[in-house]
């Protein structure tokens, strides 16, 4: 049986390596920081992204539009202050184009952005400039978003302005901008609670009357009403002369057995 050639196996292995798609996770003790560009090459795997080599060793990528607007160009020397500069702009970047598809899906508060970027590891200044550049694009503005919040969940979900104010503190939109939202919204919660709970009340009707009390207590107290309300709503169906035959009790508030 012939031996394999081991030259000729080392000169392959060596053909492959300097063929090979540089990789962006190269740990970055290991990459240039400063040197001549002696290339610029598209990455095969994202075409809108360039791979550049100091002293022919991979340094980083970055996004071709940098490269354009900087000048980049084989034979330029390169500082470790220049790639600096070049990567806090790459990152930017990149935060900028991962905020724009999160936005793509719904409208986001500035506090939803802000975690979503922190998730994905990026660093502050890239998240402040990328925050500076979508309101100045008028994609994010946090009170719209919290007029928007609020018109759609009393249109499809009707709740308490106190449960409002709360989902919009955890969107993270400051409380002031919270309250004029809702203030603005002009909120009516007794009509609200009352509208609920005629529906609720619909659809528990083979259960007995005290039975769909308590269940509909419960029910109104998780959207966020309190029980004033609570009871002028179901008082306001028994004035309109609904067929529950409703009798509200003060302890039935926090009933926890409650209809799902």
């Amino acid at each position: 049986m012939s031996r394999p050639n081991r030259y000729r196996t080392d000169r392959r292995s060596r053909q492959r390596s300097a063929s090979a798609e540089p990789d962006e996770t190269t740990p970055e003790a290991d990459r240039p920081r400063s040197g001549p560009i002696t290339a610029i090459r598209t990455q095969q795997r994202d075409q809108e992204r360039v791979s550049v080599f100091l002293d022919d060793v991979f340094a980083f990528g970055l996004d071709q539009q940098i490269v354009l607007d900087r000048g980049l160009h084989t034979g330029q020397t390169l500082t470790e202050a220049d790639t600096a500069e070049l990567l806090a702009l790459d990152e930017t970047s990149r935060a900028t184009a991962a905020a724009l598809q999160f936005l793509g899906y719904r409208p986001r508060s500035e506090g939803e952005i802000q975690r979503r970027l922190r998730q994905r590891g990026f660093a502050q200044p890239a998240i402040d400039t990328t925050l500076d550049k979508l309101r100045g694009w008028r994609y994010v503005d946090d009170s719209d978003f919290a007029e928007r919040w609020i018109e759609n969940r009393l249109v499809h979900r009707p709740r308490s302005a106190r449960l409002l104010a709360q989902e919009l503190r955890q969107k993270g939109v400051d409380a002031g901008t919270a309250a004029g939202a809702i203030d603005e919204a002009a909120i009516d919660e007794v009509a609200d609670a009352t509208a609920l709970a005629a529906d609720k009340m619909r659809k528990l009707s083979n259960l007995p009357d005290d039975v769909r009390t308590r269940r509909v207590t419960g029910f109104l107290a998780r959207r966020g009403y309190g029980f004033g309300v609570i009871r002028a709503a179901l008082d306001g169906l028994v004035d309109s002369a609904d067929p529950a035959g409703i009798d509200i009790d003060p302890g039935d508030d926090a009933d926890p057995a409650t209809d799902r």
